[in-house]
C-alpha cells in the first residue's frame, strides 16, 4: 500500500525557512513522481511543486519560484520541499501526493494527476 507521511511544518516569521519532508512507505518513491501541494484557509487547494520520476523534470507554481525548491533522497526515500523567505501567503496546510502516471520526462502541476495523499503538515507565516 502507498504511504505518504508529511512533517516538517510549523510557526516561522515572514523571511523565515522551513524543510518540509514526504516519506514514503510500501514503494520506492523514485519510482513515482511526486507533488506538493498546499490549502490555505478558506481557499482551493493548490500544486506548489512536481518532481517527475528519477527526477527528470521539476516544476514550481509562479508564486514559490526562487523561494522554494523540491528535492528528493532516495536513500531515505523521501521528497524534500525547502521553503526559503516565506511570506504569510505560503500560510496553509501543506500535502504530498503520489503522480499515477510515472512519466518521467515531466512533472504534473494538477491535482488531477495525484491521488494517494499524505495527512498534511501545517505551515503557517506570520510576525
Amino acid at each position: 500500500q502507498l504511504q505518504l507521511v508529511e512533517s516538517g511544518g510549523g510557526l516561522v516569521r515572514p523571511g523565515g525557512s522551513l524543510r518540509l519532508s514526504c516519506a514514503a512507505s510500501g514503494f520506492f518513491l523514485n519510482s513515482y513522481g511526486i507533488g506538493w501541494f498546499r490549502q490555505a484557509p478558506g481557499k482551493e487547494r493548490e500544486v506548489v511543486s512536481c518532481i517527475s520520476v528519477r527526477d527528470g523534470a521539476k516544476d514550481y507554481v509562479d508564486s514559490v519560484k526562487g523561494r522554494f525548491t523540491i528535492s528528493r533522497d532516495n536513500a531515505k526515500n523521501t521528497v524534500y520541499l525547502q521553503m526559503n523567505s516565506l511570506k504569510p501567503e505560503d500560510t496553509g496546510a501543506y500535502y504530498c501526493a503520489v503522480d499515477q502516471t510515472a512519466v518521467q520526462s515531466v512533472c504534473h502541476m494538477a491535482e488531477v494527476f495525484y491521488d494517494n495523499w499524505g495527512q498534511g503538515t501545517q505551515v503557517t507565516v506570520s510576525s
